[in-house]
């Protein structure tokens, strides 16, 4: 005979299949904790610690390599750039080496409109400088112009000894000139004395650069801010090979190249290192370096504390027992009563919500803040053995008649309606509990013992106050508060060092009169956040007044959880993960080459760091995400450090110069706007409303509108 659908022994069979997956799930829960618990295992146990070890070596030699550089340490010389122009590393011509020999430099100043020109390492004596303008009429004749503008000379006194240190710069402006093209002749004579007829010292030395020079207006005139006024431009034509530059020069530039990458992304900083004409050697390196560092360090301090072999990642499954099986251990504790019915816990991609509705009992000493505060730190403390960092929100409310408790305030147990005055020098405690109901000589003891105690004390005062018994309990739950100055540095005891201590001092005052009536005292400091009691590692909010809508992570163990979370990591290592999520299924589809080819090509938040995370949310092995990350990072950089140099140039070429600050500034604000709106739109899916709105919707559709 066939069983009758939904029977009791369907029902039955039901439960029983429930009862056995919580059984399995149970035991598959403490066969991973004993797993977790067994023991750390030891420093360079492993690959990622031998990476970890080699990215701080390189930072660190990196870090000195520049400081030697940039702070003189390692002299002056043009040797290195020199030398690099010799190999496959620069594409450009061989540059001039600069030496001790006497050397010539021009370059145009376009705010002065003139061309600034100077002798190098010219011995001592009086330095004769002379420039001059030719006219070009075709490729083979030039022209002297004759004009007063047109040449000029001065005389400079050299003495190395003083503050000219072999130096003798001369100005020839070009504003004057009509529009053409012109060659500018430059040539310097050292004589011992102040007469061309006394000995020479060094004989004529001279360089020249070919110039267009246009009158024009700003490129940007249309806009109403922009000058239309005209001015002089000047465009080189050959300048022959560069000037090399030197190792101080380069060390300079290695920190705003740096801070350009950081501030914009790599092609802010190409585009900033092509515009002053460093080497693309050098953009590259020092990009390399940046991407390296980051790798190296970040990504397996990441992989060591979010990785998790196959067999320890938790399920949903997993994860809803766990929940279930804290809060119901924290009830019991608490004594309140979790309504079954609303009780909910929901596992989404960015975060884990609780939702906990519960009922006081007759043994209930704790408030909804106490309440939800002690959930929040045992269900954090499970989920760090777990390695479970994703951000809880639980949401707490109490229901049913005891709901309006507060035990603070005394409010619903005796205590007056009415707001107690909180001054500690002016309140005053007979009467804030004169209408506690049933006032026994134990209350009031107890109530002369803690004035007592905070009198004597000039650390702390008491802001509020609940002393109440019946023939089992005294129950005494205090609100206090520090009063040394800047208490958030100075003041480290914590609010169960503060009970303990009120504890002993009220129990030995009053031995006698409590009998077999168990003391229990609860305290708790009144600046105090949610996060420091939970014992949260990061906590996020939605806004910085809403106390009711934040998230909590589990705290990390080690020098480098900690670090990760800090404000700064925490809230960019957020945004990566994010992002990462955003691209997972390309990465999961595409695998390595997928993940060389998101690194290399410059997408807005591509780079080593997300590549990283896209390889440990798509759980590739470490040595496949390291080596694709730096292929694909190596690649970006050595390709825009050698494209910047040809933008540059195209944009010179076709006089588009005042767009290369536009450009670098355009590459910063979409690198600004982007992570801002990735920030903001991670953070209104963190913090929907949905699950909420059903939370309270629920409680009001069984309890009514409370």
């Amino acid at each position: 005979m066939a069983k009758d659908e939904g029977s009791p022994s369907d029902a039955n069979d039901s439960h029983d299949d429930h009862a056995k997956a919580k059984d399995r799930e149970s035991k598959e829960l403490q066969e991973i904790r004993q797993r977790r618990q067994g023991g750390g295992r030891m420093f360079l146990s492993k690959i990622e610690d031998f990476v970890l070890l080699g990215g701080v070596a390189y930072g660190i030699l990196f870090a000195l390599l520049l400081f030697s550089m940039s702070s003189g340490m390692l002299g002056n010389s043009t040797t290195l750039d020199h030398t690099a122009s010799t190999t496959f590393l620069d594409i450009g011509d061989e540059c001039t080496e600069i030496t001790d020999e006497p050397w010539l430099n021009i370059f145009p100043d376009p705010d002065q409109e003139l061309f600034s020109i100077a002798g190098h390492n010219l011995p001592n004596g009086e330095a004769y400088l002379n420039y001059t303008f030719f006219s070009h009429i075709n490729d083979d004749t030039k022209a002297l112009v004759e004009d007063a503008y047109g040449s000029n000379e001065t005389i400079r006194t050299i003495n190395k000894a003083d503050r000219s240190n072999g130096r003798a710069y001369f100005k020839a402006p070009y504003s004057e000139l009509p529009e053409g093209h012109y060659e500018l002749e430059f040539k310097v004579t050292v004589y011992e004395e102040r007469n061309t007829s006394s000995t020479v010292v060094m004989e004529t030395i001279s360089k020249s650069v070919e110039f267009e020079h246009d009158i024009t207006k700003e490129t940007l005139a249309f806009l109403p801010f922009v000058n239309d006024d005209e001015h002089s431009e000047v465009r080189i034509e050959d300048a022959g090979p560069r000037s090399c530059w030197t190792v101080q020069d380069l060390g300079d530039w290695g920190y705003i190249l740096m801070g350009a990458e950081l501030g914009g992304g790599r092609e802010t900083a190409m585009l900033t290192g092509g515009a002053a004409g460093i080497p693309a050697w050098w953009m590259a390196f020092i990009s390399l370096s940046l991407s390296l560092i980051t790798l190296l360090i970040i990504y397996p301090v990441m992989y060591k504390i979010y990785h998790q072999e196959a067999d320890d990642i938790l399920s949903r499954a997993h994860i809803n027992r766990l929940v279930e099986d804290t809060v119901y251990n924290v009830s019991d504790q608490l004594s309140i009563d979790v309504d079954d019915d609303l009780f909910k816990t929901e596992v989404r991609e960015l975060s884990i919500d609780i939702m906990v509705a519960y009922k006081n009992t007759e043994n209930t000493l704790s408030d909804g803040a106490e309440v939800r505060a002690e959930l929040l730190r045992n269900l954090l403390e499970e989920f760090a053995i777990f390695r479970v960092y994703k951000p809880v929100q639980l949401n707490v409310r109490a229901i049913g008649d005891g709901a309006n408790i507060d035990f603070d305030s005394g409010v619903g147990i005796g205590a007056r309606g009415e707001e107690a005055d909180l001054n500690v020098e002016q309140q005053d405690y007979s009467s804030f509990f004169s209408e506690l109901h049933s006032l026994s000589r134990i209350e009031d003891d107890v109530r002369d013992s803690l004035d007592l105690f905070f009198t004597r004390r000039s650390d702390v005062e008491m802001t509020g106050a609940v002393v109440t018994s019946d023939d089992r309990v005294v129950f005494v739950s205090v609100l206090f508060r520090p009063t040394q100055r800047f208490a958030w540095l100075r003041f480290n005891k914590t609010s169960t060092q503060i009970k303990d201590e009120l504890y002993r001092f009220i129990h030995e005052r009053n031995e006698d009169l409590l009998g077999a009536q168990e003391l229990v005292v609860k305290t708790r400091n009144e600046v105090s956040t949610l996060a420091d009691r939970s014992g949260a590692g990061r906590v996020e909010r939605r806004s910085q007044t809403d106390d009711e809508r934040i998230v909590a992570v589990a705290k990390q163990d080690g020098l480098g959880g900690r670090v990760l979370q800090t404000k700064f990591l925490g809230d960019t290592l957020s945004t990566v993960e994010y992002m990462a999520n955003e691209k997972r299924e390309m990465i999961n589809k595409w695998g390595f080459w997928g993940l060389i080819f998101f690194v290399w090509i410059p997408f807005m938040a591509s780079g080593v760091l997300v590549g990283a995370m896209l390889g440990l949310l798509s759980r590739m092995q470490f040595m496949r995400v390291l080596l694709a990350t730096l292929i694909g990072g190596s690649i970006a950089s050595v390709t825009w450090a050698y494209t910047a140099e040809g933008i540059v140039k195209f944009m010179h070429q076709y006089k588009l110069e005042v767009f290369i600050p536009l450009v670098i500034g355009v590459f910063i604000l979409m690198a600004v706007l982007h992570i801002r709106s990735t920030k903001m739109r991670r953070q209104t899916e963190l913090f929907e409303d949905t699950l909420l709105d059903n939370f309270h919707a629920d409680i009001i559709a069984k309890y009514g509108d409370q």
